[in-house]
């Protein structure tokens, strides 16, 4: 089952189950994933995007809600923020397991050995071995630098 249908079983049973914040933040990814189709039809590629694209709008949602809880938190506007990290956590059910700390220097170590990193140059490589493997499974901000100061 892709992705995609996953995410419409889903809002099928949260509409069945009468749960109106479920559905709500399960709409808001179905909106965001069908802007995204929209866009890739104007380039003239396929006119759905791929499940990696999907792992993709799923993280970036996270992010946007992990800053609007931290913003509301800041300004005291708890229930907000709340409803912030309640959308998150509707939304992380989609997205893969996240790799532990330990997990993601074994993995860094093996990107850096399988593409033969020698130097700071080769850090797209090594990135781009990393998105291929684990999209959705770390944060790429973060292993960016840990993969600069391996390779410095």
């Amino acid at each position: 089952m892709t992705l995609r249908d996953q995410l419409q079983t889903a809002l099928k049973e949260a509409m069945k189950a009468k749960a109106p914040e479920r559905l709500s933040t399960l709409r808001l990814i179905n909106a965001a994933i069908k802007d995204r189709d929209i866009a890739l039809r104007g380039t003239g590629g396929d006119s759905q995007i791929s499940d990696d694209d999907i792992l993709a709008v799923l993280g970036r949602m996270v992010k946007q809600r992990q800053e609007s809880a931290r913003v509301y938190e800041e300004g005291g506007r708890l229930e907000l923020a709340q409803k912030e990290l309640d959308e998150i956590g509707v939304i992380e059910e989609f997205l893969p397991r996240q790799l532990t700390p330990d997990e993601i220097e074994t993995v860094i170590t093996a990107a850096i050995a399988e593409t033969s990193a020698t130097g700071i140059r080769d850090m797209g490589r090594v990135m781009a071995h990393l998105k291929a493997s684990y999209t959705g499974q770390m944060d790429f901000g973060t292993v960016g630098p840990m993969i600069k100061t391996r390779l410095a």
